[in-house]
């Protein structure tokens, strides 16, 4: 099949390479543009760009999708069969969308209707959810409202991070695409509406999401650290520094050594690995012997 990629982060680096390892003509990439990255704002490629040079691809990165002539023109001379979307962070307008015969195939990462917008792994475990997935499904005008194609679950461990399950539902998600190209081929595929009563959204985080509130029960203080892994990072005011949380469990109470503190319904969070301010990380053991006698 003729196909024309869109994908910006490494989330969905793993699609576009079994697009390519499968025997399809990948006519272009589209991600966004290099962005500058780090304190010291070093212009970096994103991590799509960088797979498809390697594997040989055309590249295009325009700052906009809306009302780009150059663009849509573009993909009219293209004339591809289908167009994957993989976490490609804009909208498509719906010029671009009518375009490819089998349609705009998108990979999302959670079970649809649950979860449609842009953080919808991180906020899964925020929420404390124990099974996620990934949905291929048709792209329509709205925010991930689209028929559904297919789905694939994947029950997520007690202790996994945001971080963790992106690398995990990754290669499901690329499998999964595989298999929706190759059915949407054969005429196999009975797409399914979505239904808009068990609909619910996961917006983009931000810092504003990082601090701690211990007044809270502790699962949802751990699910919290765990979903803001790794960007932003939960945060704390502890021995009069302020904390980046990196990793915590679940205490049945206080133990000696141990950076155990005291959370909402008489509940106890153990924090295993924390980051003082202008500090490397060390261990919670580690942050109390120094800083909390």
């Amino acid at each position: 099949m003729r196909i024309v990629f869109m994908g910006t982060p490494a989330f969905a680096v793993a699609s576009l390479e079994r697009l390519a390892a499968d025997g399809h003509e990948i006519l272009a990439v589209i991600c966004q543009p290099d962005k500058p990255v780090g304190r010291k704002k070093i212009l970096t490629a994103p991590e799509v760009k960088t797979a498809a040079l390697a594997i040989g691809l055309p590249i295009v990165q325009p700052a906009s999708l809306r009302e780009n002539a150059e663009v849509s023109a573009y993909l009219q001379r293209l004339s591809p069969d289908l167009i994957a979307v993989v976490a490609y962070g804009k909208l498509l307008p719906l010029e671009i969308l009518d375009l490819p015969a089998y349609g705009c195939v998108n990979v999302h990462g959670s079970l649809l209707p649950k979860y449609r917008g842009a953080a919808p792994i991180q906020r899964a475990i925020l929420n404390g959810e124990t099974v996620t997935g990934v949905t291929t499904m048709l792209l329509n005008a709205g925010m991930d409202t689209g028929d559904m194609l297919m789905q694939r679950e994947y029950r997520i461990p007690s202790d996994m991070t945001a971080g963790e399950l992106f690398e995990v539902l990754a290669p499901i998600g690329a499998d999964l695409l595989s298999e929706t190209v190759t059915a949407l081929q054969d005429g196999t595929l009975n797409p399914m509406p979505q239904d808009e009563a068990e609909a619910t959204y996961a917006p983009m985080l931000s810092k504003a999401d990082a601090p701690l509130d211990f007044s809270r029960p502790a699962q949802a203080l751990h699910n919290q650290v765990r979903g803001l892994q790794p960007w932003p990072g939960a945060i704390a005011v502890l021995g009069g520094k302020n904390c980046k949380v990196i990793k915590t469990r679940i205490a049945a109470d206080t133990t000696d050594g141990a950076l155990v503190l005291p959370c909402g319904n008489g509940t106890f969070l153990e924090i295993g690995t924390i980051q003082p301010e202008g500090k490397a990380p060390m261990s919670g053991a580690a942050f109390k012997n120094g800083y909390l006698r």
